[in-house]
């Protein structure tokens, strides 16, 4: 059964004034979403805002969602804690815009959702969380060593390497090189040439 302090029927609310919501999860709740997102830890979770009304049929969520993530570390696995406050901007429309002709373009709002019968809070919120969270934590000092694998007997490519243009100027720097010993010799001979 739904909760009816995350579960909003649209339809119930009154449209006169704001409808203000704020949500706490237990440790237990907690425990549920960090594993959903492979996370070490979701220590705190608060998720609080309104909901205000816009024109006849669509609503505006404004909102703030805090967080204090535990993650593992992307080069050492250790845990790295980072505290998340963001804020949180949906708008549902009873009637979303549909793209002119064949173009199908991008809505400049990029907030718009069809309008649901019932809102479910706990699923903004984790959409919220999911996109806040840091896509490569880092704990202090750790730094990406250069790896380098070949078969035995084989030079290792190296990431230098592997960039197309990173020769270039090495290139560039040896035919320069080329050019000025030319450049001399051939004034070498001029010059006896003309005695």
């Amino acid at each position: 059964m739904a909760d009816p302090a995350t579960h909003l029927s649209l339809a119930r609310l009154t449209r006169s004034k704001d409808t203000a919501f704020e949500i706490t999860p237990e440790a237990e709740a907690r425990k549920v979403l960090a594993e959903e997102m492979e996370l070490i830890a979701l220590r705190k979770l608060r998720f609080a805002g309104r909901l205000v009304a816009e024109g006849a049929r669509d609503w505006r969520l404004e909102g703030t969602l805090g967080a204090t993530v535990v993650q593992p570390c992307v080069v050492t696995a250790e845990p790295v804690t980072t505290r998340i406050d963001e804020p949180v901007l949906r708008r549902y429309l009873a009637e979303m815009p549909e793209p002119e002709e064949d173009e199908v373009e991008m809505p400049e709002d990029d907030s718009a959702e069809p309008l649901p019968a019932v809102l479910d809070l706990s699923a903004v919120m984790a959409e919220a969380l999911a996109l806040a969270l840091p896509l490569y934590p880092r704990a202090p000092g750790a730094a990406l060593e250069e790896a380098t694998f070949a078969a035995p007997g084989v030079a290792p490519m190296t990431d230098e390497d592997a960039k197309p243009l990173s020769g270039l100027a090495a290139l560039r720097d040896k035919l320069a090189g080329r050019e000025d010993d030319e450049g001399e010799s051939g004034g070498e001979g001029s010059e006896t040439g003309e005695n």
